[in-house]
């Protein structure tokens, strides 16, 4: 039996230094609580709130400490140096043993210090937030927050009954980041932060480093590590071979909670990869899956930069659908939203009592079209909290793009603003220089770092050089932002504002489809139909056309096979792909039962779905159609005035010259012998794709067998074909 020792009872703290101790504003909680040498042996003293008794465990002995009040107890050891030991806590006769957490030196290196105050610290996930590790020989947790303008920061959580005044956290100086080592804290543990804010006040916040979240709407962070072993070494080693720009990319827009409402990650993985291997996509982009309160933002108002959201599985379950879609020759684009945040007052605004990860001009601060706060790009840490999040992506996910939201926003000072309600910069414009700059390192700091992958900018202004490399200035004094691709939102807003007239005033709007072609080079281009075109009044993709439902139909395919023979990638929203008649909500997802047999005809919206199968298979089969996306002589037109007819025709080339003929008549007769020039005078041509296939809903008008270019010039070209043009259809021809 271990023998019990009187206690030697040292001097009392100074009033100042307990009373700080005990309001949570003592920057070195280390320099008074755990170990100290002190006149006449070592001191240790403990804060242990509600604990009826304190005793120490030290070299095969129980040593009593002596209650201070208010949860300080004390001891003074005849020792020479401080010993090992662990404490013995008692609370209304319970016993527990733990290690004590002010006896460690801080686990968090000068270099990782030294890269945060620099704004370099390009992994700044492995230096902040909550870590598992063994320090010293001890397991536990390592706790670190950057919050330089806290009076004092202390950890809380389940295993402290959320009251930390026994976890104080020691500040690192100049840095701004606060530090302690919990023994005994592992995986799954729930924690917050208690800040004391420069007037002295509380508040508790989410960890923003914070890997894992609990399901909202609970709101405290996780202490978490990844398993998960990666088997997507094939498509990792080889994706830097395959640029995006000259590569195949069709991509398949998905809202993941909503896509097959009730599945999570692991669950997904079957089912999506599945059905996006079935349907020939190359890539699928998630709305955000970073953690955010409400769902009704689908995603856009994150809290939780670090976190996947916890509603569909752990963060092991969202790389295990990642890894299964490699697996399957599925590129993963995620929405990355670093142009705003939420107010909520237990994430990150005014997080430490003052503006920290927010402009503090409030005119700078305020996002006025969303309510939220913006970032200050200016300062170096959140610059550094922002570029590091990108890569934290890449690394830690193997997401292979960003799509990046709001750019727009974060651009200009004056976005959204009235005249009176925003500041110039500093030569008197409306450019945001400092986002200009985050833009640009964000981009070439993972352009480095992870070869092969690709960022894309939903931009929707006439902003230079959006895909310009960042070395690169443009006739606008600034370098290029770095982009690999931007969202053609002129595209977007032009073809469906022709779409959706009658086909009768379509030829007073003819220029709305041709114009695309004046800018296609400027920039690399992707074609956008995503959530932002089917929600809010806007109307599904379908129901946007005039008509009647055959009409509506015809129009729709007609309009898909014009979009994916065009330059540029292409992106569409679930549900566009087999035609869903009702806008997507997020509360119950695509239709899905429009594509079972029992609700609909054969092949009402599933020949919808098997065009876009086959559109995706056909382009990825042709090199023409996306090898040259961004080279102008990879594009011809051969019919871009006949606006009385509707029509509209152009010539696509591969590298090698291979050429493919995308023909659209955009109005609801059929024309019999349409002349349309060819580049070549001998040879037959072949119809490859034609929307108004009975397979797909058509009424099967179309040109079959083999077609000889007849010789004699039309126009610029020496030859010419007679088609027949179906109605309200695109074809796509290529020569044998």
């Amino acid at each position: 039996m271990p023998t019990r020792t009187p206690a030697n009872t040292p001097p009392p703290l100074d009033a100042d230094t307990r009373k700080r101790l005990l309001a949570g504003t003592h920057h070195d909680p280390h320099a008074v609580l755990g170990a100290h040498p002190a006149p006449g042996g070592v001191t240790v003293r403990v804060l242990r709130p509600y604990a009826r008794a304190v005793s120490l465990l030290v070299e095969g002995r129980t040593v009593e400490l002596a209650d201070e009040g208010d949860g300080l107890f004390s001891v003074l050891l005849p020792l020479a140096e401080a010993p090992a030991y662990r404490l013995r806590i008692t609370y209304d006769g319970r016993d527990s043993e733990t290690e004590d957490p002010y006896r460690f030196l801080p686990a968090l290196g000068e270099l990782d210090l030294h890269l945060i105050a620099e704004g370099r610290h390009e992994e700044l996930w492995t230096a902040l937030g909550a870590h598992p590790m063994t320090h010293q020989g001890v397991t536990g947790t390592r706790f670190t927050v950057w919050a330089p303008n806290a009076l004092g920061v202390r950890v809380c959580g389940e295993f402290c009954c959320w009251d930390g005044t026994a976890h104080p956290m020691r500040s690192l100086g100049s840095s701004g980041v606060w530090e302690l080592f919990v023994p005994g804290i592992g995986e799954g543990a729930l924690y917050k932060f208690d800040i004391t804010r420069p007037d002295g006040t509380h508040t508790v916040r989410a960890d923003p480093m914070a890997r894992r979240t609990e399901v909202p709407p609970a709101t405290a962070s996780v202490v978490t590590r990844s398993a998960h072993v990666w088997t997507d070494d094939a498509w990792m080693s080889r994706r830097a071979e395959h640029p995006a720009h000259r590569s195949p990319m069709s991509v398949y827009e998905v809202h993941l909670p909503s896509w097959r409402p009730g599945l999570g990650y692991r669950e997904l993985a079957g089912e999506l990869t599945a059905y996006v291997t079935d349907m020939g996509f190359t890539h699928v982009e998630f709305m955000p899956v970073s953690e955010h309160p409400f769902g009704g933002s689908w995603g856009y108002q994150v809290t939780g930069f670090y976190a996947p959201t916890s509603r569909l599985g752990t963060p092991d379950d969202l790389r295990y659908l990642i890894d299964t879609l490699h697996r399957a020759g599925i590129g993963v684009i995620m929405d990355w939203v670093p142009a705003h945040f939420p107010k909520d007052d237990w994430a990150l605004a005014e997080f430490d009592g003052r503006p920290l990860y927010e402009p503090g001009d409030t005119r700078r601060a305020e996002h006025p079209d969303w309510g939220t706060l913006t970032f200050d790009y200016g300062r170096t840490e959140v610059r550094n909290f922002l570029v590091a999040n990108a890569s934290y992506w890449f690394e830690e996910f193997h997401v292979d793009g960003l799509r990046v939201d709001a750019v727009a926003s974060m651009l200009y000072l004056d976005y959204s603003r009235e005249e009176g309600g925003w500041t110039p910069n500093e030569h008197g414009g409306r450019e945001n220089l400092d986002a200009v700059a985050f833009l640009q390192e964000m981009n070439a700091t993972v352009y480095r770092r992870y070869p092969g992958i690709v960022t894309l900018a939903e931009e929707s202004t006439a902003w230079e050089g959006v895909t310009r490399a960042t070395h690169h200035t443009g006739s606008d004094g600034f370098g290029g932002l770095g982009f690999g691709l931007k969202w053609n939102m002129g595209w977007m807003h032009d073809s469906l504002e022709y779409i959706r007239h009658e086909p009768v005033h379509r030829q007073y709007h003819h220029g709305e489809l041709t114009f695309s072609m004046v800018y296609a080079y400027s920039e690399n281009y992707l074609l956008p139909i995503s959530h932002d075109e089917v929600v809010h009044g806007k109307q599904s993709l379908v129901s946007k056309m005039p008509g009647d439902w055959w009409q509506q139909r015809a129009n729709h395919r007609a309009y898909l096979a014009y979009m994916w023979a065009h330059p540029g990638k292409q992106l569409l929203f679930m549900g566009q792909e087999f035609a869903q008649g009702a806008e997507w909500s997020e509360a119950h997802g695509p239709d899905w039962w429009l594509l079972d047999p029992a609700y609909g005809a054969e092949p009402d919206h599933r020949g919808v779905r098997d065009l876009v199968r086959d559109l995706n298979l056909r382009y990825s089969a042709t090199p023409a159609l996306w090898e040259r996306d961004t080279d102008p002589g990879g594009f011809r037109w051969v019919e871009a005035d006949a606006a009385q007819d509707n029509v509209l025709a152009f010539l696509r080339f591969g590298t090698d010259g291979a050429p493919l003929l995308a023909v659209s008549n955009f109005s609801p007769v059929v024309r019999h012998g349409y002349p349309v020039g060819v580049p070549r005078a001998a040879g037959a041509w072949r119809e490859v794709l034609n929307t108004d296939a009975a397979r797909y809903g058509g009424g099967d008008v179309g040109n079959p067998g083999a077609l000889s270019a007849l010789p004699g010039p039309l126009g610029a070209f020496p030859a010419r074909l007679l088609l027949t043009l179906p109605p309200l259809a695109t074809v796509w021809l290529r020569p044998e």
